[in-house]
């Protein structure tokens, strides 16, 4: 399971990646892998706000359809629309070509508060047992 140590995880199985005051999210591998083949995305639209916790989108796969929540409040700058136009791309790259959302952050530091890489494979290896 690919795990990268530059970003930052929740229990919900998103990867964000903070870059100053801004932020990309997307979904992990362990969630992609979960899913099965990947066949809709739903994503915001630029310009939308949402507070820690908040349903940002939906992802269908072949087995069942799961929201996505954004970890960190902020505002939407891009959504990934070559994503949502070919969402296998999530099966193939979910940690590049399959981000989902880059948000402006409200609070930087909300995203100190998710799991580093580490921790986020010990939470893994937990719910595997």
């Amino acid at each position: 399971m690919n795990i990268p140590g530059d970003l930052r995880y929740t229990k919900d199985h998103e990867w964000l990646r903070v870059e100053g005051e801004n932020a990309t999210l997307g979904v992990t591998d362990y969630a992609q892998d979960a899913l099965g083949d990947i066949v809709f995305l739903e994503l915001p639209e630029p310009g939308a706000k949402f507070v820690a916790g908040d349903a940002i989108g939906v992802v269908e796969s072949v087995k069942a359809a799961s929201d996505i929540y954004t970890p960190v409040g902020g505002e939407v700058v891009a959504a990934n629309h070559e994503a949502v136009a070919a969402p296998e791309v999530v099966n193939k790259d979910p940690f590049g070509a399959a981000w989902l959302i880059k948000l402006r952050l409200d609070d930087p530091a909300e995203a100190a508060a998710l799991m580093d890489a580490k921790a986020y494979g010990a939470y893994l290896a937990e719910i595997k047992k």
